[in-house]
Parts: structure tokens; C-alpha cells; sequence
């Protein structure tokens, strides 16, 4: 696909989100029927490892640290600072709890805090697409008020755009107040003075688009007392992007900054695919008139051959933030395909440092191919992975869920995962609802995200099934359309354990084979790239597989669509409608329970 068709297939996936979330929202039920715990799937031992080849033929040195800084699925990041305390916050879609919030005195050792939307008051995304839900927060810190701010845009339930507060971001957040304005991608920014101004994107004025993908970048007075955009103080900042007579596409993701007097208009511009890139504009006043900087853009991968070694891509949406000893730093999207050029790990946190010594800032190596290191700010020490800070490059994560608080690490979809899950000291019960992984609705299942493209995740299940509705086991998860599901049901007066594909709602039976569920089952999938293969053991020694190597092809956005990376899932129902094929043969259930 070439670079302007993949820019537009994200704007359109963009806009098709807004569409399905208002179908979705209007047709699908919020109820969610729990069956008794009673003979419910306990989980333990749950291990995953990543290996991928970038970090083992890349090792740090001492005065270097990995980016991306956050692997997996967390893209569009926004980051603030507070003296010596920096807040860096991503997108969370229909994930629960809602936008993952991290902190560090460093930019280099993270700590996840927890999740600004947490409870059910802040997010409402009970009956949407995976991809719709809460897109693109920004997170300020206002010196003004002593006041931090996060404003997002809700996709779903009729929120539109919101804005929450806090004094502390690490003791919770406030409700949302809804804006009255229209647009994504809202940003606050607050002046010198005491004003404050909100900032997103938005469709050109009523029959002034000029071509698919032309949007605007609008600024509005904000009311702090009464956190409200005053009406009728709106006005376009950028029409169409840094040229408009070169038809750019989807300028969005505006960060307003104030450095020596003068006002600096940092946006996205190219869609979120291989056009990618972040553009800078300059103006005396936070109205403009603002002046593109002649050497936009600032970041981008557009430029580089398809087939580059280590390829990093997608480079844009970026937001800065000074660091310390008064270096500036970026962090942005980006993704690391595998192989065959597909992202299964999805968008990913990046950082580099950006050199303001010039009029404009500029990302240093941020016009060359990334590269997968960066130096350390002067004087911090590496402690990913260590004392409680985030780990990166290769690394293992094991959780027996017996220290009765889950981690940040793990999220549900569209509902809350104390509304399925308890620890016990025997591991994780998931009480099944009735709906399955096909449902735009509460599933569930805990979710983990994956974090590199070769990886092998491992969980222990202790579970014997009732009956052909019920199973538990793992799913490989890019949306309720497109996810591998290998798990145990009931056929008869025996147990099978089963390895279904669903692609765009269909679902085709692989593989399945008797299994006694008398003593616990080891589950386990491993990757390569591409390639994906399902195993189970009986003894805790010996794993058999089921299905061969299929693809992981529906795990990617490029096929899936939509904004997420691939989920690894500990799943439970009692809805379940995938048999097992006692003849051999693949069975194809083309009944997609879900548009």
C-alpha cells in the first residue's frame, strides 16, 4: 500500500470509528448476565517473555535506554511536568480502567500510577468498538491553580470531548465535565498571564473541504472556573496543514508551548499510517497568525526504503516537554512491524531528544531511521526493570495473582475487571459472562498487551467445563472481529481443548483434541513474527501442539483495521459458541454474532 492510500485508509478508519461507535452505541445492549462462580476457571502462573532480535543484537551501554520506552499498545502520548515529577499519559480505546497514566523524576525509569478514568462515572464504553472509547488525551500542568488537567475525546455513549482535574494525579481524578464543542484531538494550553486556551481538530467550515482528509486545527478561550470553552472565541489556526496547496491530510494532535515570548503550534500532520509526521508553526500571539517553520517537517519516517533493517515507522503525534538540565524531549507514536511489515504490537510510546537551540525544535535523528537507542539525560541511572520501574527491551513478566491487588499491566474491554475477576490463593477466577469474545460488550476476559512481535506467553488453568457453552483458555485479541481463541469446552461427556480463527466475525474451527481436565492444563502461545502456534501440557513438562503454525495476519492493523495492538487474554464464557470438530477437519461457523 503506498504511502498517500495508507494515510487516508487511517483517516478513513478514523472516521468509520466515529460511525460504528454511534451504530454500536445505539443497537447493543449494557447488560451483562454473570454466571455463578461456582466452577468458575481459576488461572495461575501466568509468564510471558519477550525475545525480540532488535534488543538482543542492540545491547546498552551505560549511558543508554531503550525506546520505545512504552512497548505495546500505548500510543498518542501526551506528557507534563511538575518540577522534578513528570506524567505521561496514552489512549485507551474501549480499554478499562481508561487512559494508563505513568510518572518519573527522569524521563527514563517509568512507573505506572494507574489510570486517570477508573471508575464508571469517567468512562462509558460499554457497548463500542474496540477502536472507538477514548482517543488522544492531553495532559497539562497548570502553575496557575496548581491544578493538572486531562482532556480527551470519549467516543462512545454520547461523551464527545472532556476534561477531568486533579492536584494529585497519583489520588484520582474528577468527573468529566463535557465541552460543547465538536472535533478530536483536544489540547490545553495556559498562559503566562492566567488565560487558558483549548486547542483540536476539527472538519473545515460547512462546504469548505477541499479534498478527503482536509481538517483544521481551531483554538477557543477556556473558562478555568467554570471549565468551558467560551462561546463564540473559536477560531481556525491552521487550514489544511503546513502547505494547503499540497492537499496535506489529517493535521491533528495540536500542542501549544510558549518558549522566549513567542508561541509554537506543534501538530500532527499525514494521518497515522507510513505519511506520518509531526510540523511545527511559530506566531507572537496564541491566535496566530502562526508561520510554519521552512523546514517542516520536524520528525517523520516517510522518507526511507520499505524493506530497512529494524524498521521503526509512523513517526508523528507528539507532544514535548523539558527535561532535565534544560534539555528538551519528545515522546511520540511509532510502531515496529514484523517481518512481512505488519504491526501486531501496535502503537507504541517513543522518545528522542530535541534539540531547541534554533527558532523551531527539532527531534534529533528524527529525520534519519530510528534508531532503537538513546543517550540517558546527564547524570540518571538505568533502572528499567529494577525497583519497581518498568522494564523494556527483552524481558519476562510473571504474575501468580496471589498478592490479592492485580497490576496495572492487566485491563479489561468495556467494562471493569473487578466485575469478573478475584484472586484467591490458588490464582485468578474468571466468572464467565454470557457473552463471548465476539461481543461488543463486557467480555470476560483480562487482557495483557503484547509487547513484542517474538514473545511466548504461558498460564496454568484449572477448569473442567459443564457444558458446550462453557469455556475458558487463552485468546490472542485484536478486536471482537479478528482474535484466535484456544480454550476448553465441553462435548458430550468428554473435554476438548480447541483452536478457533475468527476473521471479520466468522469463525473457523482449526483444530481440537480430547484433553482430561482432572488436573490443571498448561496453555501456552508463542510467536515469531508472522508465525503463531498454540501448545498445551498436561504434566507441566511435555507440550503437545494443536493446530500447526498458522498466521498471525488478523492480529495486525493492517488487516484488522482500527487503532489497537494485539491483547493476550486470559478468557472465560459461558456464551461459548465454537465446538470442536470431532471429524478432523476445519469447520467454518460463518453465523458473526457482531456487524
Amino acid at each position: 500500500m503506498s504511502s498517500t492510500k495508507l494515510s487516508t485508509f487511517w483517516g478513513n478508519k478514523l472516521a468509520a470509528a466515529f460511525i460504528s461507535s454511534i451504530v454500536i452505541c445505539s443497537s447493543a445492549t449494557s447488560q451483562t448476565t454473570v454466571k455463578s462462580s461456582k466452577d468458575a476457571p481459576v488461572f495461575s502462573q501466568f509468564t510471558y517473555k519477550g525475545n525480540d532480535r532488535i534488543y538482543n543484537e542492540n545491547p546498552l551501554k551505560d549511558d543508554e535506554f531503550y525506546t520505545p520506552v512504552l512497548q505495546g499498545c500505548y500510543p498518542d502520548p501526551s506528557i507534563t511536568r511538575k518540577g522534578n515529577d513528570y506524567y505521561l499519559v496514552n489512549s485507551s480505546f474501549a480499554m478499562v480502567p481508561g487512559v494508563p497514566i505513568f510518572h518519573s523524576n527522569d524521563l527514563v525509569n517509568w512507573k505506572q500510577i494507574g489510570h486517570v478514568l477508573d471508575r464508571p462515572s469517567q468512562l462509558k464504553v460499554q457497548n463500542t468498538g474496540i477502536s472507538a472509547g477514548v482517543y488522544a488525551p492531553d495532559i497539562k500542568y497548570n502553575k496557575n491553580n496548581n491544578t493538572f488537567y486531562m482532556i480527551t475525546t470519549q467516543i462512545s455513549a454520547g461523551m464527545g470531548n472532556i476534561v477531568v482535574k486533579t492536584q494529585d494525579p497519583a489520588k484520582g481524578w474528577s468527573d468529566p465535565v463535557r465541552l460543547k464543542f465538536d472535533g478530536i484531538d483536544p489540547s490545553l494550553f495556559f498562559d503566562d498571564d492566567g488565560k487558558a486556551y483549548v486547542l483540536h481538530n476539527d472538519a473545515p467550515p460547512k462546504d469548505k473541504a477541499l479534498y478527503e482528509g482536509h481538517r483544521v486545527i481551531k483554538i477557543w478561550d477556556y473558562d478555568l472556573e467554570n471549565d468551558k470553552v467560551i462561546e463564540g472565541s473559536d477560531k481556525i489556526i491552521v487550514d489544511g496543514g503546513v502547505d494547503i496547496s499540497l492537499k496535506p491530510i489529517w493535521i491533528e494532535g495540536p500542542h501549544l508551548y510558549k518558549k522566549n515570548g513567542r508561541y509554537y503550534l506543534m501538530c500532527a500532520e499525514g494521518g497515522t499510517g507510513d505519511w506520518h509526521s509531526e510540523v511545527i508553526f511559530v506566531s507572537d500571539s496564541p491566535k496566530g497568525p502562526f508561520r510554519p517553520a521552512p523546514s517542516n517537517p520536524i520528525l517523520t519516517q516517510r522518507h526511507f526504503p520499505k524493506n530497512r533493517a529494524n524498521k521503526m515507522d509512523w513517526a508523528g503525534h507528539a507532544d514535548l516537554v523539558e527535561g532535565p538540565n534544560g534539555k528538551y524531549y519528545g515522546v511520540f507514536l511509532g510502531i515496529r512491524p514484523n517481518e512481512k511489515d505488519q504491526v501486531t504490537t501496535g502503537r507504541e510510546t517513543f522518545m528522542l531528544p530535541v534539540d531547541w537551540s534554533g527558532e523551531f525544535p527539532v527531534f534529533e535523528n528524527g529525520l534519519v531511521p530510528l534508531k532503537p537507542k538513546i543517550k540517558m539525560p546527564a547524570g540518571v541511572k538505568n533502572q528499567t526493570g529494577q525497583n519497581g520501574f518498568l522494564p523494556n527491551g527483552n524481558f519476562s513478566f510473571t504474575d501468580n495473582f496471589t498478592n490479592g491487588k492485580l497490576d496495572y499491566k492487566w485491563i479489561g474491554i468495556r467494562g471493569p475487571r473487578e466485575g469478573f475477576v478475584s484472586q484467591t490463593k490458588n490464582g485468578l477466577t474468571v466468572t464467565p459472562f454470557e457473552k463471548n469474545i465476539k461481543a461488543v460488550a463486557p467480555i470476560s476476559t483480562l487482557f495483557y498487551r503484547q509487547q513484542h512481535n517474538t514473545f511466548e506467553a504461558t498460564v496454568t488453568l484449572k477448569y473442567a467445563p459443564k457444558s458446550e457453552k462453557d469455556m475458558a483458555g487463552l485468546v490472542c485479541y485484536q478486536s471482537e472481529r479478528f482474535n484466535y481463541v484456544f480454550g476448553i469446552t465441553q462435548k458430550g461427556n468428554n473435554s476438548y481443548i480447541v483452536l478457533a480463527r475468527t476473521e471479520k466475525g466468522n469463525t473457523t474451527v482449526l483444530a481440537s483434541s480430547k484433553v482430561d481436565t482432572r488436573k490443571p492444563v498448561q496453555l501456552q502461545v508463542e510467536a515469531q513474527g508472522d508465525t503463531y502456534r498454540f501448545n498445551y501440557s498436561t504434566d507441566k513438562q511435555n507440550f503437545k501442539n494443536l493446530g500447526g503454525t498458522v498466521s498471525g495476519d488478523i492480529l495486525t492493523t493492517n488487516v484488522a483495521g482500527g487503532f489497537t495492538g494485539s491483547l493476550i487474554g486470559l478468557y472465560a464464557t459461558a456464551g461459548n459458541d465454537i465446538q470442536p470438530n470431532l471429524e478432523g477437519q476445519p469447520v467454518v461457523n460463518t453465523s458473526a454474532t457482531q456487524p
